[in-house]
């Protein structure tokens, strides 16, 4: 596996990043992008270009029976466009259930308090979703 690797956490309103570092040995979180105020592929992609990302994971939303519903179709159709823009950088899917769940729970365990978890919640799910594809 070719490293950094790029998870995205995709949301309607905010859109989280984790990545590896250029080794593979430990990943963290990047950003969250607000989709209400920066275009976010065009800002995707100036972070896969400042990391040297080898590879981006974009989590799926599956169901519980592992169907995909409409917020798969919406990722699906968001992954169709950053991969018209990724050249020959590979992108996966992930499956991404209960990905903000842990997260949450992690954050709690830290102690930062559910009020105060917004601004980072979506990197720490784009973490889980990192940690889950690679097997850690």
């Amino acid at each position: 596996m070719t490293h950094p690797i790029l998870a995205i956490d995709h949301g309607d309103a905010r859109i989280g990043l984790a990545a590896t570092d250029e080794f593979g040995i430990g990943a963290h979180p990047v950003e969250t992008i607000d989709c209400r105020k920066t275009e976010i592929i065009p800002r995707i992609l100036e972070v896969i270009a400042e990391r040297k990302v080898k590879a981006v994971v974009l989590g799926l939303p599956l169901r519980m029976d592992g169907s995909e519903g409409t917020s798969s179709a919406k990722v699906r159709k968001f992954g169709k466009e950053l991969r018209s823009k990724l050249g020959s950088t590979p992108l996966s899917y992930f499956d991404e259930s209960f990905t903000t769940v842990t997260a949450s729970d992690k954050l709690r365990e830290a102690g930062k308090k559910a009020k105060n978890q917004r601004d980072i919640i979506d990197q720490a799910a784009a973490l889980e979703i990192l940690t889950g594809y690679l097997g850690w």
